[in-house]
């Protein structure tokens, strides 16, 4: 094949003899199952090393394309843009979906069973070119086959194929192989097929990823100034060409953005998600959780219930980092049906100044086997270990988890989804150890209606997983209408109740939430909630809620809230969130809000606010937080963030501030500023923490 110049022109003749993708591309919103307004025009080449994708991307006013940023994973529902999704095997389960904006900027994901589990964490080398001309913008794209994972046949091979389109300021998505609404372009049980691909390379496919860093740590609650210098290595390799295997040693993620802060209202445990690459990466493989499917109403999501978050490797539950000596992940498939999932982890043992241990030493395994099914069914299992190691004690400390789990796709708008999974330990926190559920949803055109029913145990304790609520018989049910109505300015009117109970062990009503809502979206992208929650509450003991002791009692109030969310499309957006009424013995107020400003593709601002007036336990007090977020970026490959949060409840000045630079491919150089400060003395604050951090990182590719 001729060479290709990537510079976003389609000037090459390569590029005329290409064949061009056929059919007329048809909306998934606003306006289902019509054509798209603007034709789109894509082809497709190869050679021994890439994949090519020349796309023409027609419109009637490009001067009003919307680039929301140039970050690597920009924010794809505010932005115009072009997609291609990739199943590489063609077994409708997994793919790779790579996505650009007008200026140029990437994002890429992977996802497993059939599109209920996106990694955006996922990163892959593509090289991407992008022009605007007057009537048309253009891509050129080059991703090599090492990014990919496939099935190096002799002779011809097949793979699943979409392509997608965001028009923002027609609020108008269009795919190439339309799927229905409630489906995403990650559906690929129901994706169109590329082929015509021959004798393609048996590339080495190993990755080598050396690092090293610098860090200066001072401040109150550190004896002394430390300075540490350290390197380390991460290696990926396609052992075979269905199964990857990932090593890493003397991990560190120093470079990854801290935790939002969060106030707590609740009786129960907050979640905090993961954020470190090296474990998002083929998270799908690993996930046993509660389901959350895009546009169905299941009643819960992985936030409720993860059999393993790995969040408790390497990170405590007070949120401080423990040392991790190294890992291995291995990840892929057996056969044509089952996909396996093998991971290991040792952590250092973590000291006090005065040599004590503060956490000891620890390993962890994690087993997962599935066997996909036909139309995006599947059943698996999982075992988790968590075990002490280098502690003396006689016998250490260990937890397992262990479950098996089924989700089933029937008659294209019914999904059934369950599991089954036990705890065991050296010390039980209670008699029941196990937890199950069992959950049915079903979307059409216009009805969405789901149930669930779901027990834990009180002595149910993934030591490597997250339950916000044990001890419970939790039953769930929701019925709406969505009928699409296109007329003054309204796109879709949804009302719906939810209807959520709770009993204990022994089927005493522990909480009911009766929530009638009505949810409003418009023809720009913005959106509007009406709820009012009919609540009660049962506390068998004193119990801490926000921090204060709320006598043992029943408590039944009522609770109105209100959301408005402007467009995103906008330079000037954000969303405003009003609740009220009774609470408990007392009564809150909460008001939220978040301000976004982008007058281009290089930087942004975004504030938030959170404010909760509360009269609790007979005290009248306030828990609120504060946050901004600014980004800039001088082109695709250099960027400046920074982080501020004040969170009112413990009194401290959060601050992050992060230098990128991508120097080559997956590569980067990091400059971070980290600073915790207590402002619990007004003017006299204290530096607790303060840390600066220099990290720089190769890839290698083989």
């Amino acid at each position: 094949m001729e060479p290709i110049d990537l510079d976003g022109v389609l000037d090459e003749v390569v590029w005329s003899r290409a064949d061009t993708s056929t059919g007329t591309w048809i909306q998934v919103t606003p306006a289902p199952g019509m054509p798209a307004t603007e034709p789109t025009s894509v082809r497709i080449l190869y050679d021994e090393s890439h994949v090519y994708i020349g796309a023409r991307l027609y419109d009637s006013d490009t001067d009003n394309l919307y680039v929301a940023g140039l970050e690597p994973d920009f924010d794809t529902p505010s932005s115009d843009l072009f997609g291609v999704a990739f199943d590489s095997y063609h077994d409708g389960q997994s793919g790779f979906v790579f996505a650009v904006n007008p200026a140029g900027a990437l994002y890429d994901a992977q996802t497993f069973n059939d599109g209920r589990d996106v990694i955006a964490a996922w990163e892959g080398i593509a090289d991407i070119h992008t022009t605007v001309g007057e009537d048309s913008w253009f891509v050129e794209m080059a991703i090599p086959f090492a990014t990919l994972r496939f099935n190096p046949v002799e002779g011809g091979q097949v793979w699943g194929l979409n392509f997608f389109r965001r028009i923002r300021r027609n609020n108008e998505d269009a795919m190439w192989a339309p799927v229905p609404l409630q489906y995403r372009v990650y559906k690929f049980s129901m994706s169109g097929t590329l082929e015509g691909l021959a004798d393609l390379p048996r590339a080495r496919n190993l990755w080598v990823k050396p690092y090293a860093f610098g860090s200066r740590l001072d401040g109150s609650q550190q004896a002394e100034a430390k300075t540490t210098q350290d390197v380390g290595l991460d290696v990926k390799w396609g052992i075979t060409p269905r199964m990857t295997l990932d090593l890493t040693a003397n991990t560190d993620f120093s470079q990854v953005e801290v935790d939002a802060e969060q106030v707590n209202l609740t009786r129960f445990s907050l979640f905090f998600p993961e954020k470190r690459d090296f474990f998002l990466e083929n998270e799908g493989t690993f996930a046993f959780q509660d389901v959350s499917i895009r546009n169905f109403r299941t009643g819960s999501s992985p936030r409720s219930f993860r059999l393993f978050h790995s969040r408790r490797i390497g990170l405590s539950s007070t949120r401080e980092v423990l040392p991790i000596l190294g890992g291995a992940r291995l990840t892929g498939r057996v056969g044509e049906r089952f996909e396996v999932g093998f991971l290991e982890m040792q952590t250092r043992e973590l000291s006090a100044p005065d040599g004590s241990s503060l956490f000891a030493a620890e390993n962890f395994a994690v087993g997962r086997v599935k066997a996909h099914l036909s139309g995006g069914s599947s059943i698996g299992a999982m075992l988790v270990s968590r075990q002490e190691t280098g502690t003396g004690a006689v016998p250490a400390a260990y937890n397992r988890a262990y479950g098996v789990d089924g989700t089933f796709n029937l008659f294209q708008n019914l999904v059934l989804s369950a599991y089954v999974a036990g705890t065991s330990e050296r010390t039980s926190l209670g008699d029941q150890t196990s937890a199950a559920m069992l959950q049915a949803a079903w979307r059409s055109d216009i009805v969405n209606v789901s149930g669930l029913y779901k027990n834990v145990g009180d002595g149910f304790n993934p030591g490597v997983g997250f339950v916000d609520r044990r001890g419970v018989h939790r039953y769930f049910a929701t019925a709406g209408f969505h009928p699409k109505l296109r007329r003054r300015s309204v796109l879709e009117v949804n009302p719906v109740i939810d209807v959520d109970y709770f009993t204990n062990l022994n089927g005493s009503l522990e909480s009911r939430r009766i929530t009638p809502r009505l949810n409003v979206r418009f023809m720009n992208g913005g959106s509007l909630s009406i709820n009012y929650a009919d609540r009660y509450e049962r506390l068998f003991e004193t119990t801490s809620i926000a921090g204060r002791a709320v006598a043992a009692g029943t408590y039944v109030w009522r609770e109105p809230s209100l959301r408005y969310s402007a467009p995103a499309s906008e330079a000037l957006s954000g969303s405003v969130s009003l609740s009220g009424g009774d609470f408990y013995d007392g009564r809150r107020t909460s008001v939220s809000g978040r301000l976004k400003f982008r007058p281009n593709e290089h930087f942004s601002v975004d504030l938030a606010a959170q404010h909760n007036d509360l009269d609790l336990a007979g005290r009248d007090f306030t828990a609120d937080l504060f946050s901004a977020r600014l980004r800039y970026a001088r082109d695709t490959r250099t960027f400046v963030m920074g982080f501020v949060q004040y969170n009112e409840a413990t009194e401290e000045l959060i601050t992050n501030v992060r230098f990128n630079l991508i120097h080559a491919p997956l590569s980067d150089f990091f400059l971070v500023f980290t600073e915790r400060r207590s402002l619990a003395n007004g003017i006299a604050s204290s530096v607790l923490e303060r840390g600066i951090t220099l990290k720089g990182t190769k890839l290698l590719a083989f």
